[in-house]
């Protein structure tokens, strides 16, 4: 039978789970790969390489990330699991995580459509561009958006979102600010995007605050990327 950690601090109870230099260099990996494929409007900010080298090198650098995560938090006595929430306990915390995460993109896609509406956003080429073609893009598309939903959960969710709360002290700081990070992290999408994804950042961590848990998130996460990359790849024909 798994544990049921909690991988968000209490208000008693704020903490720190790596040193601070440790979320500096996340930080300073995450920004810089935003701003690199914000200047070559790519999403791996390799311009000119293809669709299945793209996808590998956004894997390769959010295992990464999580890898260097899980280093820094083991010198402060925290295991991933802790951070994730404990794997699921039953069959049934599966479908109810599943129920969840459907539901919560039900709600949040209405927010983040009436968002696009009022900022008049509109995907740009770049966004475009990530859109899989053929059976084999596909495959490792969905394997990139499994990445996506574990390992960005992981690192601002979970990780960034305790880090800054235990540097501020305050939970709202600490779910504003991996908000920011989050937004920040999506240079290729442009400001008015970027936004938008703050928000999602936002929702996001208020489902993990909920649930004192990663999982739906991961679920949700993984959702919403492979069916609007599938969707996409249908409607760019």
């Amino acid at each position: 039978m798994a544990t049921n950690p909690n991988p968000l601090p209490e208000q008693s109870r704020y903490r720190l789970i790596a040193p601070i230099w440790h979320t500096l260099v996340v930080l300073l990996v995450l920004l810089a790969l935003s701003a690199s494929s914000a200047r070559s409007h790519n999403l791996a900010g390799r311009a000119g390489a293809s669709h299945i080298a793209n996808y590998i090198t956004v894997m390769a650098i959010e295992w990464f990330v999580v890898g260097f995560i899980w280093l820094g938090i083991r010198w402060r006595g925290v295991r991933l699991a802790e951070l994730i929430g404990g794997a699921w306990p039953k069959p049934t915390a599966v479908m109810r995580d599943l129920g969840i995460a459907v539901l919560f993109l039900i709600a949040s896609n209405f927010v983040l459509a009436l968002l696009s509406h009022l900022l008049k956003a509109t995907p740009n080429q770049a966004m475009r561009s990530i859109f899989p073609h053929g059976s084999t893009e596909v495959a490792v598309y969905l394997l990139l958006t499994l990445t996506a939903g574990v390992c960005e959960e992981i690192i601002f969710r979970g990780y960034l979102y305790v880090q800054f709360a235990g540097m501020t002290r305050s939970l709202t700081a600490g779910l504003v600010l991996q908000g920011l990070v989050f937004g920040a992290a999506h240079g290729y999408q442009g400001a008015k995007f970027m936004f938008i994804i703050f928000v999602y950042g936002c929702l996001f961590g208020l489902l993990a605050l909920w649930r004192r848990s990663l999982r739906p998130g991961m679920v949700a996460h993984f959702l919403q990327d492979s069916t609007i990359g599938l969707a996409g790849r249908h409607l760019m024909r």
